[in-house]
């Protein structure tokens, strides 16, 4: 990029233009994932839904690709790319909050952290991430699953509006009424058809103290326990979800642990509602205790530090059979890295009374989520851990569904996005071809224009 390129473009737009060889240039550039180092060729901070317009127009001029960067924790490094410009939202950080309508309105580059602090004053929250870290943007885009989902819905199922910036530079709004299919598209077929610069939620009632925490097991009781869960999570009621997870502990051996929290008062009701789960074998960790929502939603964060190499793969699960859970179990045994994480999110619930084609987002009838969430420090080991990794998906393909969340896929080709869209796949081509027929965004989970 020359002098005269850059300076064209920090003329057009209200936020901060950085080049390589600024000194702030490296920290910009970073992502989440410490796997991914790729070196932008300019990161434009936005300001408003102008300034993306110009920094869109500029990167059409110039041929560059556009990467989209919101919190920045997708995975694969779609926050960032070689060569081209980063349209960065971070600067965006405005949450508007109409009490009485139940209604809030967030910047493109709010985190969740930051939308719950400011909801959380009023009692209200929306269905949001697990790592306070994680932008609204893509989370929402991509479907939106977290601790609330039971009850409230996914995070796509609670957005009212958006104003989207199109790839010819025109700022959209779309709801219902207005481009209806671009906000059909949005929730759930992820960052294809334009940049969100502002969302609209429906707000619920949350809090704030909930009732939730941990519990660990030795891996020993591993099996009987998830046994024990798959029965608990298929007769509890929207209002309580159950995380489980193969981990290694405190003391260095791998455990099962399980993470609950029940949207409701934290009184009789949700005790008793986690009373069968507590009661449970001889756990060597119960923590679950009347605490804030905000808390609730930190309570992973420590395991996932930004820069950290992660490489995960994730399937959803229509049944957790007994040999899927000899499989989890045998490949904890021999997990190469502390940090690497087994999970299997709990589905259902509100999430599974919306129709698979009312959004983008399909995937309403299965039971679970199965992530196999790899992560190491030192890049000597990424062979082994990618390795075992993949050796363990593998092993588990046959024994889940073919489908899969769309903000979990690495790039695994053409056929997994497929998956992850499922049968809403061809109406979202359409889509594409109207709002994007040029592919303009597609350092994404792509879906091509017709």
């Amino acid at each position: 990029m020359s002098p005269i390129d850059t300076g064209r473009l920090a003329a057009q737009i209200a936020g901060e233009v950085i080049t390589r060889g600024q000194p702030e240039y490296d920290v910009a550039r970073r992502v989440w994932n410490g796997m991914i180092d790729r070196r932008p060729a300019v990161i434009t901070r936005c300001t408003s839904a102008a300034d993306v317009a110009a920094a869109l127009g500029f990167a059409a001029d110039a041929g560059l690709s556009v990467a989209v960067r919101g919190g920045s924790h997708n995975v694969a490094g779609n926050a960032t790319c070689d060569d081209g410009i980063v349209v960065d939202l971070s600067p965006m950080q405005s949450v508007e909050i109409d009490i009485r309508a139940l209604r809030a309105w967030a910047g493109g580059g709010v985190t969740w952290g930051s939308f719950d602090e400011a909801t959380q004053r009023h009692g209200l929250a929306t269905t949001g991430g697990l790592i306070p870290t994680t932008g609204i943007a893509g989370f929402t885009l991509g479907g939106g699953l977290g601790h609330l989902m039971r009850s409230c819905g996914l995070a796509c199922d609670n957005l009212l509006s958006a104003q989207v910036v199109t790839a010819d530079g025109t700022t959209l709004h779309a709801d219902h009424q207005q481009h209806p299919d671009l906000f059909w598209a949005l929730r759930g077929g992820g960052g294809n058809f334009g940049v969100v610069t502002k969302f609209e939620f429906r707000l619920h009632e949350v809090g704030p103290i909930l009732m939730g925490g941990r519990i660990a097991h030795g891996l020993s009781a591993a099996g009987e326990a998830l046994r024990f869960y798959r029965g608990f999570c298929a007769e509890a009621p929207d209002s309580v979800i159950v995380y489980a997870g193969l981990a290694t502990g405190p003391d260095g051996e791998p455990r099962l642990g399980w993470r609950a929290v029940v949207n409701g008062p934290a009184q009789d009701d949700a005790e008793s509602l986690l009373a069968p789960l507590r009661a449970f074998g001889m756990p060597l960790l119960d923590d679950i205790r009347p605490q804030p929502y905000v808390d609730i939603q930190r309570i992973i964060e420590p395991h996932f530090p930004p820069g950290r190499l992660n490489y995960w793969k994730a399937n959803f699960v229509d049944q957790l059979s007994d040999e899927l859970i000899d499989v989890l179990i045998d490949a904890m045994k021999r997990v190469p890295s502390p940090y690497t994480l087994i999970a299997i999110e709990p589905m259902g619930g509100a999430i599974a009374r919306v129709p698979e084609t009312a959004t983008a987002f399909q995937h309403r009838s299965p039971s679970f989520s199965l992530l196999v969430l790899s992560g190491w420090e030192d890049p000597a080991d990424t062979d082994l851990n990618v390795t075992w990794t993949r050796e363990l998906f593998a092993r588990t393909e046959p024994l889940c569904s073919a489908a899969v969340y769309v903000n979990y896929l690495g790039a695994e080709g053409d056929q997994r996005v497929r998956d992850a869209f499922g049968v809403n796949y061809d109406r979202l081509v359409q889509v594409k071809q109207r709002y994007d027929p040029g592919n303009f965004f597609r350092l994404n989970q792509n879906i091509a224009p017709a």
